[in-house]
């Protein structure tokens, strides 16, 4: 089965998820959550367990964080919590926790848990985890080799924001200002603008944003991703808001569902159908550019360097530029208070307000050309120093934001309805989509009908008025041996009786699955350095008793000097052309360093396996 797999920031992002086709969603408890700016009550967790189950969606909670002895306890209540309040799985990086005494939750083994390679997923798999988040680096190959080898659910992110470094092997946050991205409080210096300098100070390049990931998008690679093993496809976002949920899950629910509804190999992984009264567009969402990474291998483009920032849809060019207002190609399309943006002379990223928008139609260029159908003056709330030729970009669509906070989207679980009269009055059998079947009977008077022909039609049409309700009817068969008479009421109270039934049916037949049984198993390593973020002793007792010999405290716990704090496979060098391995011979000295302000940063380059390290400077 394949499943869609949605972020959660709140319960009302959750909802929107569900009601949008994800199959499933993840959401961060209210504590221990790698996104520490995200938690959710266990109230909340087991509402939207309630509504997700009820499409045969699962709700997965993320407890992704690496926590202290003095934790453990606590984690261990709220994971009990968690599994009380119906939650199908649990998202795990630090191994202490499977030391508690844990209720039979699934495990899954978070990306911070650095999944690259098949001996460290067949590790996990052993280890009790039913599914693996995979590295965000890994190639089509790779996760194919992965899946081949292993016996495990794999997970991949398919859209949203990119980390530079390798999940769960970035200390640089903690390094430099004590908040720690392995306990969910990453400082983001990866959207900061550097300058790149040489051995002998040289500035290579001046304030771009040299590691600033553009955010991945794998939609149109979703079916290679499943002939290669993956079984969930993931999007990011657990601080985004609702807007960007609904927009994003329906557009990757449409193109799952063009896939699946063409292939008898793979079926969708809850129930239910979508409709959206919009068109998705991931333009129209937050969105740093767009980059499928190195799915296909090695990519120079993979970097936004002028930007941290959102910068939307590509719009048009500025043609011409008044005083006031200015003309561009496809200025029909824009709206009153847009929102614009274009990069400046300076590199810089320039925003402006739509403040008015005058369409004419048929205009004409000065030579007489026609320009456009529907030319359009923009008048800014405040002219920014455009240019003729500038791109600019909408990074906020009025009407589509607009759009977004209605009624989107409807999702309804297909039901098949036999009425059928009984000897002591009438039944309703309802059987949804999966197959699970209710049999309601109502004792009634039986009453001649005045207009017999129409006793059919009428009970059809009350019987089908099931929109209050999360079902709809694809069949339904009326089997009378008379035409009897049947109150609207009454045809109303009974389909409600028979719905309710059926939702406790269909809810008493929902199976979480149990927590994998844990094999013996040793971890491919014998020693673990400060990257194994052992922060814990049951997680150092963890390793000990899977073949670890030494084990160093994790870097939260005791900061090593000198050594990276960044492990990364996008490469400047390679990104800029002056990959060795391209034929490019160095006319700068080595080592380069990235320049912040007072931060200075060292890179070393791993060219046999293709990695950038970074690290703080200790010399200068």
């Amino acid at each position: 089965m394949i499943e869609l797999l949605s972020p959660a920031k709140n319960i009302e992002c959750g909802l929107a998820a569900i009601n949008h086709g994800a199959d499933a969603v993840y959401i961060g408890a209210s504590q221990f959550g790698a996104r520490a700016a995200a938690g959710n009550s266990v109230e909340d967790i087991e509402k939207l367990v309630h509504y997700a189950h009820s499409y045969r969606a699962k709700v997965l909670v993320a407890l992704n964080t690496v926590l202290t002895d003095e934790q453990l306890p606590e984690a261990e209540k709220l994971i009990k919590r968690v599994y009380e309040a119906g939650a199908d799985a649990l998202i795990l990086q630090d191994m202490g926790i499977l030391k508690l005494d844990l209720p039979p939750i699934t495990l899954h083994a978070s990306t911070q848990t650095d999944n690259r390679t098949v001996e460290k997923v067949r590790f996990l798999q052993k280890v009790g985890f039913s599914r693996v988040v995979l590295a965000r680096e890994l190639t089509l190959k790779q996760i194919s080799e992965i899946s081949v080898q292993t016996d495990v659910e794999l997970e991949a992110f398919v859209h949203g924001a990119l980390c530079v470094s390798y999940s769960g092997q970035c200390y640089m946050s903690e390094a430099n200002c004590g908040r720690s991205a392995n306990r969910g409080q990453c400082a983001q210096f990866c959207r900061l603008p550097y300058h790149l300098l040489d051995a002998d100070d040289n500035i290579l390049l001046k304030n771009k944003h040299l590691l600033s990931l553009k955010d991945l998008d794998l939609s149109d690679y979703l079916e290679e991703l499943m002939d290669a093993g993956i079984s969930s496809f993931k999007i990011e976002g657990r601080l985004k808001d609702a807007g960007y949920v609904k927009n994003i899950t329906a557009y990757y629910r449409q193109k799952l569902d063009a896939i699946l509804e063409g292939s008898s190999r793979y079926t969708k992984a809850s129930a239910g159908k979508t409709t959206f009264f919009f068109e998705p567009n991931p333009e129209k969402s937050f969105r740093r550019g767009a980059t499928d990474y190195f799915l296909h291998g090695r990519q120079h483009d993979i970097v936004q360097l002028d930007t941290p920032k959102s910068m939307g849809e590509m719009i048009g060019k500025v043609q011409t530029i008044q005083r006031s207002y200015f003309e561009m190609e496809n200025g029909h399309l824009l709206h009153n208070g847009d929102g614009l943006c274009f990069i400046n002379a300076h590199g810089d990223l320039t925003g402006f307000r739509v403040n008015r928008v005058d369409i004419a139609s048929n205009s004409f260029s000065q030579k007489g050309e026609r320009r456009s159908i529907e030319n359009a003056k923009i008048f800014p709330a405040e002219m920014p120093k455009l240019a003729e030729g500038v791109l600019l970009y909408r990074n906020q669509d009025q009407d589509f934001e607009r759009l977004m906070k209605g009624k989107t989207a409807e999702r309804r679980v297909g039901v098949d309805l036999v009425f059928t009269e009984t000897e002591n009055g009438f039944a309703i059998e309802i059987t949804d989509e999966e197959g699970i079947s209710v049999v309601s009977e109502f004792n009634s008077e039986k009453q001649p009908a005045q207009k017999p022909e129409a006793v059919n039609e009428n009970v059809k049409n009350q019987l089908s008025k099931l929109g209050n309700t999360i079902y709809e009817i694809r069949n339904i068969s009326i089997e009378l041996n008379t035409p009897w008479f049947f109150p609207a009421s009454l045809l109303s109270e009974w389909r409600r009786q028979a719905v309710e039934k059926l939702d406790e049916e269909r809810a008493k037949k929902y199976v979480r699955l149990p927590r994998r049984e844990a094999r013996p198993a040793i971890f491919p390593l014998k020693e673990l350095t400060y990257l194994g973020n052992v922060v814990n002793s049951l997680a150092e007792d963890f390793y000990h008793d899977h073949g670890v010999d030494e084990i160093s405290p994790g870097f939260e716990v005791k900061a090593e000097e000198g050594v990276p704090l960044m492990f990364c496979k996008h490469c400047i060098k390679f990104t800029m052309g002056w990959c060795p391995k391209e034929g490019y011979n160095a006319t700068f000295k080595e080592p380069l360093f990235l320049k912040n302000n007072d931060q200075l940063f060292q890179l070393t380059f791993d060219c046999k396996r293709c990695e950038m390290l970074i690290s703080l400077s200790q010399n200068r």
